[in-house]
């Protein structure tokens, strides 16, 4: 998107309480869903398949080292966020500089969602979807490109197949 259009659609969104509640409240409820549901997997899995199994190491550290090697190469790559850009005030407060590629959030979410197909599809695609929302409130917010959430999920879901359904 270019600069007149994250103005427009920011204005827009931020125009009346009401949809900027939305956004708002879109962007942190649907995060704590995932970040809510998954470590209630990560215990159900504890107790029915125990610590030392393999579907519960895979769900624990595959999202983990995602997570982790997310964070240093968004660190490394530094990039400046669309209200750092294009000089405007995001949906949702945010002071943030730079780390905007990749998407942290969006990446935990798919990872977290491939992790959820793996175990269990229906769940798993419920997840995906959320997942995907969660990715399009970040660029609707203001606070990521388009192609950060791309890259996010992205990311998530080729370590997700790989993780989860080729090794």
């Amino acid at each position: 998107m270019r600069k007149e259009q994250y103005r427009e659609m920011s204005a827009y969104l931020s125009g009346t309480k009401k949809r900027s509640t939305i956004v708002k409240t879109l962007h942190d409820i649907l995060p704590a869903v995932m970040y809510v549901f998954y470590p209630l997997q990560l215990i159900y899995l504890a107790v029915t398949d125990g610590v030392l199994s393999e579907r519960f190491l895979r769900v624990l550290l595959i999202p983990l080292c995602t997570f982790l090697m997310v964070t240093i190469v968004r660190a490394i790559i530094n990039a400046k966020r669309p209200y750092e850009v294009y000089d405007f005030t995001p949906v949702v407060e945010k002071s943030t500089s730079g780390k905007s590629f990749p998407s942290r959030h969006t990446v935990s979410a798919f990872i977290i969602a491939m992790a959820f197909l793996y175990l269990n599809v229906h769940l798993g695609v419920v997840m995906l979807f959320i997942a995907a929302v969660i990715a399009a409130v970040r660029v609707l917010a203001g606070v990521h490109f388009v192609r950060d959430v791309i890259g996010g999920a992205a990311i998530g879901i080729i370590v997700g197949v790989l993780g989860f359904f080729v090794f």
